[in-house]
C-alpha cells in the first residue's frame, strides 16, 4: 500500500492545531505518516502536539525560517511515495486521502493531484466553495489560483523541483506548481478534499498586500527561466494583467479599497478580459470607497451561502 506523508507547519496556531490533527489522524487511510513541525510556539500548541505525539511519526517545535522551511524540514524526513502539507488552521475532509491516493492510482504519470476545497471562517462555518478547473502551465502562469490544503504531489516531483523557495512567504505554494507543471501532469479531481480557514490573522488578511509583490517576483523568476520564458512572450501580456488582478484582490482583502481600485485599473489596461472576469473587484472597492463596505460583505456571504449550499453533493 502506497505510504502517504503529511507535513503540518505549526506556529502559534493552538486555536486550530487540535481539528488540524485530528482532520489528518482520522482519514479513513491506513498508511499515513504524519509529520508536524513546530516553530516553536508559545501559545500551548506543544501540548496538544504532545497530546497526539504517540500517533504522529516524528515532531518537533524549534525556531525556523518561517513556513517554507518548516515543510521543507518536514520533507526531509518524509518516507511516503506521495506527500502534502496541511497548515495548523486548515483542515481535510473525510476520505480527502484515500480519494488522492485513487487519483493518483489512475494517473500514473501525474505529479500532482488537486481538489476543490471550502473556504471557512474562524468558526468553521463555510464562507464559499472554491471549484478549480483542469489547469494548464499557460493558466498557472496567468495566475489561476489552486487551493494548497487541496493538494497531494509524488515526492520524487517535489524533491527533483527543489523543494519550497524560502525566499517567498506568501506565494511559495503557487511558484512551486509553476515548477511541478515542467515535471509532468497535473490532475484536477472534482471533489471536495479540504477546507482553509479564513481568519483575521491569516496571511491572505493580515499581510494581504504582499501576495501581489511576490506575484510580480514570480513573474521576474518566470522572465529570467529559459523554459518559461518563450512561454510567457507568447502569453503577452495576459500575465502581468493577471498578477495586477491578483494584486487587487489581496488589497481588497486587506482593507485596501483604493490601491486595489487602481492594481483592477491597470490589468483592464493591459488585458481588459483578465480585469472583466473579477468585476466584483472593481464593484467591492468601489462600495468601500463609497463607504457601503457592510453591502460588499452582505454580498459576498450571499455569494458563498449559494455555492456552499452545493456542497452536502459534491463532498466526495
Amino acid at each position: 500500500m502506497t505510504l502517504v506523508s503529511i507535513i503540518t507547519p505549526s506556529f502559534n496556531q493552538a486555536s486550530f492545531l487540535e481539528q488540524t490533527i485530528r482532520s489528518v489522524l482520522e482519514q479513513d487511510y491506513p498508511s499515513i505518516e504524519y509529520i508536524v513541525v513546530d516553530g516553536g510556539s508559545t501559545d500551548g500548541s506543544v501540548e496538544i502536539i504532545k497530546k497526539y505525539a504517540s500517533h504522529l511519526a516524528f515532531w518537533v517545535s524549534e525556531k525556523d525560517a518561517g513556513q517554507a522551511d518548516a515543510i521543507n524540514k518536514g520533507m526531509k524526513r518524509a518516507k511516503g511515495d506521495i506527500v502534502a502539507w496541511l497548515n495548523s488552521d486548515d483542515y481535510y475532509l473525510p476520505r480527502a486521502i484515500s480519494s488522492a491516493v485513487h487519483a493518483f492510482e489512475e494517473n500514473p504519470i501525474a505529479v500532482m493531484v488537486y481538489g476543490d476545497m471550502l473556504a471557512v471562517d474562524e468558526h468553521g462555518k463555510t464562507l464559499n466553495l472554491m471549484k478549480y478547473q483542469q489547469l494548464t502551465l499557460d493558466d498557472l502562469l496567468c495566475f489561476q489560483i489552486i487551493g494548497q490544503p487541496a493538494v497531494f504531489m509524488r515526492r520524487s516531483a517535489f524533491e527533483q523541483s527543489g523543494g519550497l523557495d524560502l525566499t517567498f512567504h506568501f506565494m511559495l505554494d503557487h511558484h512551486l506548481w509553476i515548477r511541478l507543471s515542467q515535471r509532468g501532469q497535473l490532475v484536477h479531481v472534482s471533489q471536495v478534499w479540504s477546507t482553509a480557514r479564513y481568519h483575521a490573522a491569516a496571511k491572505n488578511r493580515a499581510q494581504a498586500v504582499e501576495f501581489g509583490r511576490e506575484a510580480f517576483r514570480i513573474l521576474d523568476w518566470a522572465e529570467a527561466e529559459p523554459t518559461l520564458s518563450p512561454v510567457l512572450k507568447r502569453l503577452g501580456n495576459r500575465p502581468r494583467a493577471s498578477a495586477y488582478r491578483v494584486d487587487a484582490r489581496y488589497l481588497l482583502d486587506g482593507g485596501q479599497a483604493r490601491s486595489s481600485l487602481k492594481a483592477w485599473g491597470r490589468a483592464f489596461i493591459l488585458y481588459p478580459p483578465v480585469a472583466l472576469t473579477r468585476l466584483n473587484l472593481l464593484a467591492g472597492a468601489l462600495l468601500e470607497l463609497l463607504g457601503l463596505s457592510k453591502l460588499r460583505l452582505l454580498l459576498a456571504r450571499t455569494r458563498g451561502s449559494s455555492r456552499s449550499a452545493k456542497v452536502e453533493t459534491k463532498v466526495l
